[in-house]
């Protein structure tokens, strides 16, 4: 009669201890988070601001290397770039990823196996599935007498745009399988009782319960798509003369292709600057879907 008050007063003592020795537990973490991520992170802010060669011979020049930034071509074009292609990448693997749920959720047979099909390229490494669509890719286009993808900017847009998507529509289709499972059978059957057509029901009741999966999965792809890199390396090189080169490409070659201690710096600030658009494009669309999200 006794056991739940010793279980609860045991679980009381335990939890006290615990709350009193919980800088030993939090110290390991914090300390390999400061190392591996805060002081780089602080200390490569303060490399944007200088010329240097190595980290260990530093000049601070004040802003100038954020002015060559804004004034490199390459950049501005990299960034062109990189915006369209995670717009247009970001829409079609959304939609794709969600009618590929919407089809699994209808209890066909084959379902997991499906599932598993569509998640496995999600598994491969970027670089790997870079080489492996440039030879596919390549050997499409020579057939039909077009142009490789390293010598048309197009084709190499288009091919990096099939590569993201044949990457992650599995793993967004699972998120919105996820959502589409957890929508109430009540709400749908109360619809159709209405009267509702299947296009309304998809628009005024699936779409708005699944806000908070739409949110997750255009967080997931915008970010991909804007910090893509390995791909872009593997597939296009950023050719032909920089044409497909996006913007994580762009720091990389700036940072370590080009000869001469300006170029450290400017590549520093280049990674500053990609940091901040990043970060406020992130918050900007998860305010904007989050504020289309049903309140329970």
């Amino acid at each position: 009669m006794f056991c739940p008050f010793f279980r609860k007063e045991r679980l009381w003592k335990m939890e006290k201890s615990v709350r009193k020795y919980w800088p030993v537990f939090v110290l390991p973490t914090l300390i390999a988070f400061t190392i591996g991520f805060l002081w780089p992170f602080v200390w490569g802010i303060y490399l944007s601001f200088c010329k240097f060669q190595t980290v260990n011979k530093v000049k601070f020049i004040g802003i100038s290397n954020y002015l060559r930034v804004f004034s490199d071509n390459t950049f501005i074009h990299a960034f062109g770039f990189t915006a369209l292609f995670t717009v247009v990448s970001t829409l079609t693997i959304n939609i794709l990823a969600f009618l590929v749920a919407m089809l699994l959720t209808r209890r066909i047979k084959g379902t997991n196996i499906f599932r598993t099909v569509f998640f496995m390229p999600n598994l491969i490494g970027g670089i790997v599935l870079g080489y492996i669509w440039q030879i596919l890719l390549d050997c499409l286009l020579s057939m039909w007498g077009k142009p490789l993808l390293a010598l048309d900017a197009k084709a190499g847009f288009m091919g990096l745009l099939i590569l993201m998507c044949w990457q992650q529509v599995g793993y967004m289709m699972i998120i919105y399988i996820a959502g589409l499972q957890n929508v109430s059978p009540d709400l749908i059957e109360a619809a159709e009782i209405d009267g509702a057509t299947p296009l309304q029901i998809l628009t005024k009741v699936k779409i708005p319960m699944v806000m908070p999966s739409i949110t997750i999965c255009t967080f997931l792809t915008l970010t991909n798509s804007f910090k893509l890199f390995d791909q872009n390396l593997s597939l296009t090189g950023g050719e032909p003369a920089k044409a497909s080169q996006m913007l994580a490409l762009n720091i990389y070659e700036t940072y370590y292709g080009r000869s001469g201690a300006q170029w450290k710096g400017i590549g520093q600030a280049k990674a500053v600057v990609f940091f901040l658009l990043v970060i406020v494009i992130s918050l900007i669309q998860l305010r904007a879907t989050r504020s289309k999200e049903v309140q329970a």
